[in-house]
């Protein structure tokens, strides 16, 4: 990972779960970055954030700045001198996506429009685009400006002449984030005593942010530019998880929400295609001739690839999922931020 020491690296919504790991992973790193700078608009949790680790590090080594990636203008200015850019800013709440849908797009399409630019005029040597497994074949507006910023990002490689590499991370749900169901579940288990889930028959992908800041740095380290890289990962009955969280509490089935699939895909048989098994985890290269495309050392994937939460990756045994996922909540709780 030498390619990251003494650079610059930017994180946009730097503060959130994944930001504020990742940052933390960074410096514990022999050969890290020289700079990290956190850009958020929230300033509160830019200053919590600081307490914690900031000042500790030394005044030279990390920096918040304040910023929306709405505002084009303010993020030249921060990405000056800037080496990489993680960029996890987002909306990222379906209901609240659904409810306030122009701001979604704001956000979640302008925004990542916005540090695309950015980054070129800047001359980012990297940038990474965080995206979700809601943007395979979306079916609510969160996943849709998450598809449609995936998009942007890898066909923008055909303005950097081979300078700014622009690629993707696409995965599923982080036990322990904020927000995170495991969260809600504890709080139904704690209150009420009745845990509530949407449809037995519901199932999803997990890991613990430990393995997602993993695959995020070595996606970094691969990545020349175009690829969506996936991870490998298993998937439970979501009634599984909410078992593991209370044995004894009650779960009640409400119906799905608006825009809730029953279940996830993390890549389509048509992506297949064109996917490869790198052995860490597996590489889309882009669906265009529009620039040079980076071909991987792996194995293909068959073309009839089921890569959902229902298919090969279901953990099928309920003893072993209980298992498994009893062992994923430990490490959550253990603090665990990296394996």
């Amino acid at each position: 990972m030498d390619f990251i020491k003494d650079k610059v690296v930017m994180i946009t919504g730097g503060t959130g779960s994944f930001g504020k790991s990742m940052a933390k992973k960074l410096y514990s790193m022999q050969a890290g970055p020289s700079k990290i700078i956190v850009f958020s608009r929230d300033e509160y949790k830019q200053s919590v954030m600081r307490g914690e680790i900031g000042e500790a590090q030394g005044p030279y080594t990390m920096r918040y700045f304040v910023g929306d990636v709405r505002d084009k203008n303010r993020l030249m200015r921060a990405m000056s001198g800037v080496d990489v850019v993680l960029h996890a800013a987002a909306m990222k709440q379906v209901d609240t996506c659904e409810y306030n849908p122009t701001e979604a797009c704001y956000t979640n399409i302008i925004g990542t429009q916005n540090v695309i630019e950015c980054a070129i005029n800047n001359k980012v040597k990297k940038v990474l685009f965080i995206s979700t497994d809601k943007a395979v074949a979306p079916i609510n507006l969160y996943g849709k400006t998450k598809a449609v910023a995936e998009s942007l990002m890898v066909s923008s490689n055909v303005y950097t002449k081979k300078g700014t590499a622009l690629s993707v991370v696409r995965y599923g749900n982080v036990l322990g984030s904020r927000g995170s169901v495991l969260e809600k579940f504890r709080e139904q288990a704690e209150g009420s005593g009745i845990i509530l889930i949407t449809d037995k028959r519901m199932t999803r992908f997990w890991w613990t942010m430990g393995e997602a800041l993993n695959f995020v740095i070595r996606a970094l380290t691969e990545m020349m530019g175009g690829e969506v890289f996936v991870p490998k990962l298993k998937s439970s009955f979501v009634r599984e998880l909410a078992i593991v969280v209370c044995p004894q509490c009650r779960i009640r089935e409400v119906g799905a929400r608006s825009g809730e699939k029953l279940h996830e895909i993390l890549m389509t048989n048509h992506e297949a295609v064109r996917a490869y098994d790198l052995g860490w985890g597996y590489c889309i290269n882009p669906d265009n001739n529009f620039f040079e495309m980076h071909r991987h050392q792996g194995q293909r994937v068959s073309d009839d690839f089921d890569y959902s939460s229902s298919g090969d990756a279901l953990v099928l045994s309920e003893p072993a999922a209980l298992e498994w996922l009893t062992e994923m909540i430990n490490k959550v709780d253990g603090g665990v931020i990296w394996i």
